[in-house]
Formats: structure tokens, C-alpha cells, sequence
């Protein structure tokens, strides 16, 4: 495994945004696993995120100039320390996200930050992705702004789940608004992390297990 890997799932686990035991995803299925990036909870520790995504960032699109959407809640920090981590590194790209209400007083709308103009392209940053849901609610807000396009998105970790098929959910989202999904990390990094310490059998077992049902086929 890459070291960065090591060290992001390691973050990951320190922060308590991985954890273990027995969960209901968005989906309404039940995971073994879950990846909350509300646990993020400090300036150091949404810092050191931003900087994962960052990398993950340069590594895919290189240095071109996106604009950052945060879906309502979680997806908002997450697009700010982002686009903080990007300014660092020399690229100083925009960013916004949505509320869960549309606002009908004082500037109104359901967006909130820098408004997407023909024909800039939009960078989706999520936590995770499970069976698609919150992409697809992301791409009916992200509809109503015309001339623009999603470049692509980026998640935590996929989860290599399947989604309405024997597909990927992402795989899945990728193919039907026709951009690629990127993670840091997915689901089989985090079992070879795990491996390596023979007290964590117990939730290998049952990650396994789970992805014998319900992992993507294709």
C-alpha cells in the first residue's frame, strides 16, 4: 500500500471519522463500517483533510481552475478546507455549497457562496458514497445553473459498493452524468490496513462479509 494511503486511513481512524461497529447508511442499508466526516471537529484536523483532497486534487486534474461544491452539510467544510489547501499549493479556485431550504429573503436562493458562470466547470468534494443518492441530489441542485458542468468529484473512500445494478455506485454516478469519481482511498485499502493487526479480524470479517453481499460485481 502507498504510504499516503497508510497515512490517510490512519487519520481517518484517529479523528473517529472511521469507525466500526453496526450502522445505517443513507441508502438504508446496514454497514459494518462507517465514514462520518462530521467527526472532523478541529482547525487542525479539517486542515489536514483539506490537504488529502488536495493532493488527491492535483494528482487527477493537474493545476486546472475548477469551482468547489459543498453539498449541505457535511460536503461544506470539507469544500472550504479544500479550497484552502489548493491555495497553498499556488491555485486559488472559488468554492460554494447549498442549503438545505432555499432562502426566500435577502439574496434568496438555495446556494450560498460564488455563483458558477457559463462555462466554468464545477468539482464535487463529498465524504463517501454509498448507493449514489446524495450525487444525484447534488446534481438536481447543480441542474438549475445553466452552461454549467461537472468536472468531476472526489469522496474519502470508495466504498466499492453496488449501487442500482451489480455496478459501482460509483461507477454508476460516473457513467450516468458523465463524469469520473475519485477516492483517496477505497474499501480494500482500508481491509489491508486492518490486516496488518491481527486484533482487527473481528471487523475485517464483517467488512468482508458485507462485500460479499452487497460489494459491486463489475
Amino acid at each position: 500500500m502507498e504510504s499516503y494511503k497508510r497515512e490517510f486511513i490512519q487519520f481517518l481512524e484517529g479523528a473517529g471519522v472511521l469507525k466500526f461497529g453496526d450502522f445505517t447508511a443513507k441508502s438504508g442499508r446496514k454497514i459494518p463500517y462507517f465514514i462520518n466526516a462530521g467527526d472532523i471537529k478541529t482547525g487542525d484536523q479539517i486542515s489536514k483533510l483539506g490537504e488529502f483532497y488536495a493532493k488527491a486534487y492535483f494528482e487527477k486534474i493537474g493545476n486546472k481552475k475548477t469551482v468547489l461544491y459543498g453539498p449541505a452539510y457535511k460536503g461544506i467544510p470539507i469544500a472550504v478546507s479544500v479550497a484552502c489547501a489548493l491555495s497553498k499549493q499556488g491555485l486559488d479556485v472559488p468554492f460554494f455549497f447549498n442549503r438545505k431550504e432555499e432562502k426566500d429573503h435577502g439574496e434568496g436562493g438555495v446556494f450560498v457562496g460564488y455563483k458558477p458562470q457559463e462555462p466554468e466547470e464545477v468539482v464535487i468534494v463529498e465524504d463517501v458514497i454509498t448507493a449514489g443518492t446524495a450525487i444525484r441530489e447534488s446534481m438536481a441542485n447543480l441542474s438549475t445553473l445553466k452552461g454549467v458542468k461537472v468536472a468531476a468529484t472526489f469522496v474519502m473512500v470508495d466504498r466499492k459498493e453496488k449501487g442500482q445494478s451489480e455496478k459501482s455506485a460509483m461507477q454508476e454516478v460516473g457513467e450516468e452524468f458523465g463524469f469520473p469519481v475519485y477516492s483517496v482511498v477505497d474499501v480494500y485499502d482500508i481491509i489491508e490496513y486492518l490486516e496488518e493487526d491481527p486484533k482487527n479480524k473481528e471487523n475485517v470479517d464483517r467488512i468482508k462479509n458485507y462485500l460479499s453481499v452487497n460489494g459491486a460485481k463489475i
